[in-house]
């Protein structure tokens, strides 16, 4: 049974084990501040982590999906899809933005399956591989 959920303080540990990153200071950071501020929300298949959605306003003080994590084993089963929908339904605004590398296709098909448009390109970020920023533009605002 799959759940999705806001994370608690208590997530914090079991969010970073799922993330191979999360040993670096500043994506460790980004997961304990957001987990004490109310801002992720985690997918538990059988009560275990698999997931989680960073969001917040930290982009132009437009509502932002920072990070989206799904365990390998458990991507294609709806997961991430979850997750967005949990961030639209946070999202206090008539527009939701996310971004990606240009390279990170699964992702891009993703956005374009959830209605999600490009709206623009930040290069410079990562060395041959642009960002791609999109935006959903939601009913109510």
């Amino acid at each position: 049974m799959t759940i999705i959920e806001r994370a608690s303080s208590e997530d914090f540990e079991h969010i970073c084990a799922l993330d191979e990153t999360a040993h670096r200071p500043p994506r460790c950071r980004l997961i304990g501040d957001s987990c004490a501020n109310g801002r992720v929300a985690v997918a538990r298949v059988d009560g275990v982590i698999r997931g989680y959605v960073i969001f917040d306003e930290s982009f132009f003080d437009q509502f932002y999906v920072r990070l989206l994590m799904v365990h390998p084993d458990f991507r294609r089963h709806g997961l991430a899809t979850a997750l967005m929908r949990a961030a639209e339904l946070e999202c206090q605004t008539g527009k939701l933005f996310t971004s990606t590398n240009q390279s990170n296709l699964p992702m891009q098909r993703l956005c374009d399956r959830l209605g999600f448009v490009k709206s623009g390109y930040v290069e410079n970020l990562d060395e041959g591989d642009p960002e791609v920023i999109y935006v959903k533009l939601l009913a109510r605002g």
